[in-house]
């Protein structure tokens, strides 16, 4: 079975609680999990993303798959796309981006090479990749879609919660959702209260209680 349609997927409304949290905050969250390879960033800075998870599975160079997904992906969808590891070829690009827009899908997130960058960054979809090529591609090979895959050193099973930013995409398990949420809500309170006593004028040093591991350490000041 090449595609399968039938995915469970979180709640809208859970998942735009996540479109407010960044990305560092629920990385942090999860015990410093699910956050992908660090190569993988927006093509413009600004662009922000979070929606359930469509995986797909594509041979470098080739992007039917991906064609395909845009068909299987509904409103508020991410697309999630391994393209077989190369940067060499633009698997991705505006035409492809104005059919993903006109079916409401959220973005793309690709462990690959995209191209047009500029025109899809003043269309204002959300497009996050390993790298920009102007090289295009074949459309010959069949691959997976909505199966559980490995993408830039993270399991992503179909439904997965993905949130991307300025920073870089963090994979959120569907079924740890609402356990995430209430952790990066938690973090968040308890920053907003360290930065009132940064504003103060206290140091990190002594919030956090670094002077006793500089001792440990041996710090010597002259």
């Amino acid at each position: 079975m090449h595609v399968i349609r039938n995915v469970s997927k979180p709640e809208p409304a859970l998942v735009r609680q996540f479109l407010g949290m960044s990305t560092a905050t629920i990385h942090e969250a999860m015990g410093r999990k699910g956050a992908l390879d660090s190569h993988i960033k927006p093509i413009s800075r600004g662009m922000k993303l979070a929606g359930p998870a469509i995986t797909v599975e594509a041979p470098f160079g080739d992007n039917l798959m991906l064609h395909k997904a845009i068909e299987v992906a509904g409103p508020g969808d991410v697309i999630v796309c391994n393209a077989g590891g190369g940067t060499e070829a633009g698997v991705w690009g505006e035409i492809m981006a104005v059919a993903a827009q006109a079916r409401g899908i959220a973005g793309i997130v690709v462990d690959g090479s995209v191209r047009d960058s500029e025109a899809m960054t003043r269309r204002g979809f959300p497009v996050f990749s390993r790298g920009i090529c102007i090289k295009g591609t074949i459309k010959e090979s069949l691959g997976p879609i909505n199966h559980p895959m490995s993408l830039a050193g993270v399991m992503i099973f179909p439904g997965d919660i993905v949130v991307g930013d300025d920073d870089g995409v963090v994979v959120i398990p569907r079924n740890d959702a609402d356990t995430v949420l209430k952790k990066c809500q938690e973090r968040e309170a308890k920053e907003k209260g360290i930065m009132k006593r940064l504003e103060a004028g206290e140091l990190t040093l002594d919030i956090y209680g670094f002077r006793e591991t500089l001792s440990r350490n041996g710090l010597t000041e002259e």
